[in-house]
């Protein structure tokens, strides 16, 4: 610390303090998820409050002017904020920065007339405000800061006052919000809040730089917290965006979202905000979003699944997979299994497969837009907070991927694995499944099922590799549209294979490339002929289960398993569309029977 001017704040104090109150928020994340209980008990809210703080350490660049500093960490939690406490803390940065003057210092009197500044900025960017919450430590604590600057020459005693004061106020949240007395808990984001100060003021109280640096910060014990009954939500999806405005929000557009759910928190400059609201409908919110502007960046959690996590979680092993694994939502649900959404990319637009962007609207966009999709793995970042909110509920993690050689999911997953492991001391591992759609869906409910009979990580770990090599797709292509499209068949012999009326069948291989496996000339000769295929593989071994997958074929979907079940004696396990991101692949009409031998 600067001990020359400790009444004057710069640019790389002001940082430096961000890392020591960012770092005790990494640390107390577990249990600041473990008393997560409003607005709906989804045990995220450290794991979301690490992420935005992690955002801010991770890209900020310090200078000595605290105007630059300060922007620059406000920018850095706006594009990097998640869930509600999230954003209202980015939001109450962004005001602070705002309201500095473009100076290198600031005085202790600009400090506290700054922050009760910001607080306006963040009550003004809630729909519906509710006290009891962080809004309201945040709003007693600038306005005690206001309050006593005077009394005090250096940051380091206003500080310690203050955060007394912040202290005083969490105690108090229970007293105006019923569901934390009944779980005998304070706000969680309120907690986070005064946890970031604690960090912050043991900054000021250091002496030199190297042991703020080096400061071990004190875990909050994690506590057996008994959630009471709590008055379901009406709204499963906690929904984000990052959005790149052509013209500000307006009335009408914040009416209409207010009309999709509640907790709806509007956050950042007029053009470049970041969205928050809990709502049933995130791929209608994302529709009406896109008409304005350019969705950067989007998030969507599943409140109803991170409920029973917080409340009933069935298992200690989490599994973990993406949207190109093909299993019913039933199914995911009653194994309480994680699904990380790859992106889907029409030009600019991005969505999430299967969360913003569902098979209808991905066809009709692929007839109305001018640019054929596209598809993008989950970021490095995204899987960092989705395997750190499940080490701080679950023992272990197990990652299944579609195929490597299709995507670069399961690297970018395996990097996040390492890094999270590292940070949290759980196992993690991450598994090439060498498979898509259907098969990805197969191995998945084995590992589940084997989660379920109580096998051990290790155990599933030595078994799965046989699950894998047992599965096998077969998939029917009606159109060689998308192939032409998508580049990976030329024009000239697009047209050609159309001319003939070629039906190519693609399958995996055993290193989980697509590969061409047969040629039909016709439907009918393209759907026998997988018959034909699946009828010889089956006749020395014994078929486990199987199942379905189509792109807006119901029809033929049906027909294989009418086939099918006079085949086996088995009826599908499921049928299903095709995800958007495998669409893209196959192409419209295509069907694809996937089965797992025992």
């Amino acid at each position: 610390m600067s001990a020359l001017q400790p009444h004057l704040l710069d640019g790389k104090q002001l940082y430096y303090s961000f890392l020591a109150g960012s770092y005790n928020v990494f640390e107390n994340q577990k249990h600041l998820n473990s008393i997560n209980v409003f607005p709906v008990p989804d045990a995220d809210t450290g794991t979301n409050l690490a992420s935005t703080f992690r955002s801010i350490v991770e890209n900020t660049v310090p200078s000595h002017s605290i105007k630059q500093t300060s922007a620059a960490i406000a920018e850095a939690a706006i594009v990097g904020a998640r869930g509600n406490s999230g954003i209202i803390i980015a939001q109450f940065l962004y005001g602070f920065s705002n309201e500095i003057s473009d100076s290198e210092h600031l005085t202790l009197k600009d400090f506290a007339i700054s922050m009760k500044k910001a607080v306006e900025y963040a009550y003004k960017a809630i729909s519906n405000p509710v006290e009891g919450t962080i809004i309201t430590v945040l709003r007693e604590w600038a306005e005690f800061i206001y309050l006593i600057h005077e009394k005090y020459e250096s940051f380091e005693l206003l500080l310690k006052e203050s955060l007394q004061k912040a202290k005083e106020s969490l105690a108090r949240t229970p007293e105006m919000l019923k569901v934390l007395a009944a779980s005998n808990v304070v706000d969680a984001g309120a907690k986070g809040f005064v946890i970031f100060l604690e960090g912050i003021t043991e900054f000021f109280q250091k002496e030199t730089l190297k042991k703020i640096l080096s400061i071990t910060t004190r875990k909050e014990e994690v506590p057996q917290v008994i959630v009471a009954e709590h008055e379901n939500t009406l709204y499963r999806y906690c929904t984000e965006a990052f959005l790149s405005l052509e013209n500000p929000v307006d009335q009408p557009l914040k009416e209409y979202l207010e009309s999709m759910g509640d907790s709806l928190v509007l956050a950042g400059p007029p053009r470049r905000m970041r969205m928050h609201i809990h709502t049933n409908e995130p791929a209608a919110v994302f529709a009406a979003l896109a008409d304005r502007g350019r969705i950067i960046s989007q998030k969507v959690d599943d409140m109803y699944k991170q409920n029973e996590i917080a409340r009933n979680r069935k298992h200690n092993i989490a599994l973990v997979i993406d949207s190109t694994c093909d299993l019913p939502l039933e199914i995911i649900d009653r194994h309480q299994i994680h699904v990380v959404p790859l992106n889907v990319f029409f030009g600019e637009q991005q969505f999430l497969d299967r969360v913003t962007i569902t098979q209808d609207k991905f066809f009709e966009m692929l007839e109305t837009s001018a640019d054929y999709p596209t598809s993008s793995q989950p970021s490095i970042k995204d899987l960092n907070n989705t395997f750190s909110y499940l080490c701080s509920h679950y023992d272990s993690v197990i990652a299944l991927h579609l195929s490597a050689a299709l995507s670069g999911t399961w690297a970018n997953s395996l990097k996040a694995a390492q890094s999270i492991a590292g940070e949290s001391g759980k196992r993690i591992d991450v598994i090439n499944s060498r498979h898509l759609s259907g098969t990805f869906g197969l191995v998945a409910m084995r590992i589940a099922q084997a989660i379920e009979n109580g096998w051990t990580q290790e155990q599933i770990m030595q078994q799965v590799e046989q699950w894998k090599d047992n599965a096998r797709v077969l998939v029917g292509i009606r159109s060689l549209d998308s192939f032409i499209k998508g580049g990976r068949v030329s024009a000239t012999r697009g047209f050609v294979g159309k001319l003939l009326g070629l039906r190519p069948i693609v399958a995996m291989s055993k290193e989980g490339k697509a590969e061409l496996l047969k040629k039909a000339f016709s439907q009918k000769g393209n759907l026998k002929m997988i018959m034909k295929i699946i009828k010889k593989d089956l006749q020395h071994k014994k078929l486990w289960k199987y199942n379905i997958t189509h792109a807006a074929n119901p029809e033929t979907a049906q027909w294989f398993a009418g086939e099918l079940e006079k085949l086996t004696g088995q009826k599908p396990e499921f049928i299903m569309e095709l995800s958007p991101v495998v669409t893209i692949s196959v192409g419209k009409g295509s069907v694809a029977v996937s089965y797992m031998t025992e």
